[in-house]
């Protein structure tokens, strides 16, 4: 089943770029908005759908970014805004702690049924993704008796109080908010371009993280291990096989909670359902958004029933968590991700990138072209070395800009770029704005 599209599914710049209604609303903006909001691009949409963003002048840009891997099927898919403008009819908001309604429960249900593994499961519901780890956290302290969480190198898991602490990154992510919760312990991740050992297996990295939490924090003081099976804003790093399933398989030999933060890769976005599957690996706890709602404000926990059961009435919830016009968006979307195969979309969209931008590989800027699925990266070094070039990040997401693809960057050095286009993008978009940013990539 082939979407349909409301615009035009194509790239246009006019001359003026950017035209004078954005210029004026980035002068509108100075008086009123925050300087501590940033945005990547310099213009203002309009309207957007399938793979494509139009601005308030008329110019229409290739999506390669998704709202941050958010639109995945699409921003304005049609059963998406049918099931919020019928939500949103019959009632806004009660609140589930106060009047509960079916959508939670159905999104609840849904879920419980597409994460992995077997065994018994429940879910509660939030806003963000930063809510649904620090809320994953509190399930496992409360579960286990203990307090101290183990995160790794290059995590992103939010900018409240807690997940700062989780998250690596200091700047932008950090600085100058501490302090920070306590009882959070960071060890190596599997980096495999970045490995001093280049022969290093996902056992052997397992194996070194392991022995640090043993000797520095001890297995019996640790609630919680917490990580993205694909890393996101860290720079898309996949770690080596074995990897995960080695640091899981420890975790519940020690009684320690193995938590997967797929936020960002969750739903379709690598291939399958959720990162972890591609290694057959059952985390006791999963924390989504992003992608779940179609661009809804929504966010979850599921995990073990016995471990969400374990927190005491009223200490799970919040005002607006699974607000119900949220919930029929995430009810819609996940019947698109199915009905349109966006398993195998993503897939496609990998075999696309790998063939146009994995001829770029080992010549000038380009150190390593990473990823799964639809969640594919390149990692820009200075030629003939293995050293950061967030330089050359920069200049290429510009020039790509220019000429209307837009592109994310991210990475703990800067140096990454990384493409996360909506899952129902066709296939001559896509190769067009890859082909913009092969060229930007080589006149870099």
């Amino acid at each position: 089943m082939s979407p349909e599209f409301r615009l035009e599914q194509k790239r246009q710049v006019l001359a003026d770029f950017p035209g004078p209604k954005s210029t004026a609303l980035a002068e509108r903006r100075k008086g009123s908005v925050a300087a501590g909001v940033a945005s990547s691009v310099p213009v203002y949409a309009a309207d957007a759908d399938g793979g494509v963003i139009l601005d308030v002048d008329g110019n229409s840009f290739i999506d390669l970014g998704s709202g941050i891997a958010v639109t995945s099927v699409g921003a304005s898919e049609p059963a998406v805004v049918g099931a919020v403008a019928e939500a949103a009819g019959h009632f806004t908001h009660t609140c589930f702690m106060v009047t509960p309604y079916e959508g939670y429960v159905e999104v609840a249900e849904r879920l419980n049924e597409l994460t992995p593994g077997g065994h018994e499961k429940k879910t509660v519901l939030f806003n963000s993704g930063a809510e649904a780890v620090e809320n994953a956290v509190k399930i496992a302290r409360a579960a286990t008796g203990r307090q101290a969480v183990v995160v790794f190198d290059h995590a992103y898991h939010g900018r409240t109080n807690l997940t700062m602490a989780l998250t690596a990154k200091a700047m932008p992510y950090k600085h100058g908010f501490g302090p920070f919760a306590s009882e959070v312990y960071r060890v190596p991740m599997s980096y495999p371009f970045r490995e001093e050992n280049p022969e290093m297996t996902g056992k052997e990295a397992a194996q070194r993280a392991i022995t640090m939490i043993e000797k520095q924090i001890g297995a019996d003081q640790v609630a919680a291990v917490l990580i993205e099976p694909v890393q996101g804003e860290g720079g898309f790093i996949v770690p080596a096989e074995g990897f995960l399933s080695t640091v899981s398989e420890w975790a519940r030999s020690k009684g320690v909670v193995f938590i997967a933060d797929e936020v960002q890769a969750g739903f379709c976005r690598t291939g399958e359902w959720f990162a972890v599957d591609h290694e057959d690996v059952v985390p006791d706890i999963v924390t989504m958004a992003k992608g779940i709602a179609g661009g809804m404000p929504l966010s979850a926990v599921t995990g073990r029933a016995e471990l969400l059961d374990a927190v005491h009435g009223g200490g799970l919830g919040g005002t607006y968590g699974g607000n119900p016009v949220a919930c029929a968006a995430a009810v819609a979307a996940l019947d698109v991700m199915k009905e349109q195969d966006l398993n195998g979309k993503a897939r496609r969209i990998e075999e696309i990138a790998r063939e146009v931008l994995g001829p770029l590989v080992g010549e000038g800027v380009v150190g390593e072209l990473r990823g799964r699925g639809a969640m594919m990266a390149l990692e820009l070094v200075q030629p003939g070395s293995k050293e950061p070039n967030p330089e050359a990040a920069k200049s290429i997401a510009a020039a790509c800009l220019k000429e209307g693809v837009v592109i994310l960057t991210c990475g703990t050095y800067g140096n990454v770029i990384r493409l996360l286009p909506p899952l129902v993008i066709g296939e001559d978009l896509l190769r067009d704005g890859l082909g913009v940013l092969a060229d930007a990539v080589r006149s870099a």
